[in-house]
């Protein structure tokens, strides 16, 4: 059974459907405060089908982020009591207290780097709006942190992923299998330890 192989196939050929932007924008929009799929599962699939439009497709992934963010910030802000028994009970609490202690020790800088950390840019977004971090050095931290992930991720496939395609194409099976076993492997390695 080629489950990867289809899956793959699938993704690319939608990944040049005239309205993927729309899809793209929408779920880096979602992702910045509440939806647990990052953006990259889109980004990386539209660029590599279409490279001559990587720079559109990181600035829209990253101005679509940021604008979620920012409704990430005002939940926050104006509505962290609604929110905070589903956190308490979810396993995003622990990150979340992370997270918190991270903007006390180094302010609004921690959202620069929020686009390489493990952990959720919405726990970032909602607990800048908690705190009351100032919300221009918030918003422009944002689009430094988030666009420097998005247009590394959208630039590498830019200049490799021709090149890097086929190979993929080739082996798609093995590298969708070795994930789901990697995965598999973390889920039961932290829940025992």
């Amino acid at each position: 059974m080629k489950l990867f192989t289809r899956f793959y196939a699938s993704i690319m050929t939608w990944a040049g459907h005239p309205r993927a932007g729309y899809y793209l924008g929408g779920l880096s929009f979602a992702e910045s405060f509440f939806f647990p799929i990052p953006p990259d599962v889109l980004l990386i699939p539209m660029t590599a089908a279409r490279p001559a439009r990587a720079w559109w497709f990181a600035s829209l992934t990253t101005v679509t982020s940021v604008a979620g963010g920012v409704l990430g910030y005002f939940i926050g802000a104006f509505a962290f009591e609604y929110i905070e028994p589903w956190l308490r009970a979810s396993s995003y609490w622990p990150e979340f207290e992370i997270t918190r202690a991270w903007f006390g020790e180094w302010g609004v800088w921690v959202i620069v780097v929020t686009g390489f950390s493990p952990i959720p840019y919405k726990l970032f977004t909602v607990t800048a709006g908690l705190l009351s971090l100032a919300i221009l050095p918030f918003v422009l931290a944002s689009f430094i942190g988030r666009g420097a992930r998005f247009f590394l991720v959208a630039g590498l496939l830019r200049y490799a992923g021709p090149r890097l395609e086929p190979w993929v194409r080739k082996y798609v099976e093995r590298i969708g299998w070795a994930t789901v076993f990697a995965l598999v492997v973390a889920v039961v390695y932290f829940g025992y330890f």
